[in-house]
C-alpha cells in the first residue's frame, strides 16, 4: 500500500517521472524514520538524446540531504539473483548473467555465483572492465555476438 504518513518505507525505483515533489516527500519520509530501500545505483541510463539520470542519481540526491544510505535491494545485491535462482528451481552454476554494467551486473552475477558476459553497448567498456577487482568471463561488442558463444542445437 502506498502511504505519504508514516510508512515503514521508502522505495527508490527505475521511473522516467520523478519529480521535485515526490522526492522532497521522500526525504521527509526518510528523515522520519521510514527505511530507506532502492532498486540499484545505476547513476545514468541511455537516452534517445544521450545520458539520462537514473535511480542511483536520485539516491544520492536523497542520501545527500538526509545523511542516511539506502538498502540496495536489487543488482548488485546477490540475494536477488539467489532469490530469482532458487525460485526458478536452478543452480548458479548453470546461470548466466548478461549485462552492460560491471559496477552492477557483472558485480551482481560474480558474487551470486553465475557466469558474466559483459557487453559492451552500455557504460562499461573494456578500460572500466581492466580497472574492476571482479571480471566477466566473457566480453562481447552487443547482445548479437551472444550466439556465437551458443550451442545451437538445431544447426546442421
Amino acid at each position: 500500500m502506498l502511504a505519504d504518513h508514516d510508512p515503514d518505507y521508502v522505495v527508490i525505483g527505475e521511473t522516467r517521472s520523478y519529480g521535485f515533489a515526490s522526492i522532497t516527500t521522500a526525504i521527509r519520509l526518510v528523515e522520519g524514520g521510514a527505511r530507506f530501500l532502492v532498486a540499484n545505483p545505476d547513476e545514468k541510463g541511455p537516452g534517445a538524446e544521450g545520458s539520462r539520470p537514473a535511480t542511483g542519481a536520485v539516491t544520492a540526491l536523497s542520501e545527500r540531504v538526509t545523511g542516511r544510505p539506502p538498502y540496495y535491494v536489487g543488482k548488485p545485491n546477490p540475494l536477488m539473483l539467489r532469490s530469482a535462482l532458487r525460485a526458478l528451481g536452478t543452480h548458479a552454476a548453470h546461470t548466466v548473467v548478461l549485462g552492460d554494467r560491471m559496477d552492477t551486473d557483472v558485480r551482481s552475477g560474480m558474487e551470486a555465483g553465475t557466469h558474466t558476459v559483459l557487453v559492451l553497448s552500455g557504460p562499461s567498456d573494456e578500460n572500466t572492465a581492466a580497472q574492476c577487482p571482479h571480471q566477466p568471463d566473457r566480453v562481447i561488442n552487443s547482445v548479437t555476438d551472444l550466439t556465437e558463444h551458443v550451442a545451437d542445437p538445431f544447426r546442421t
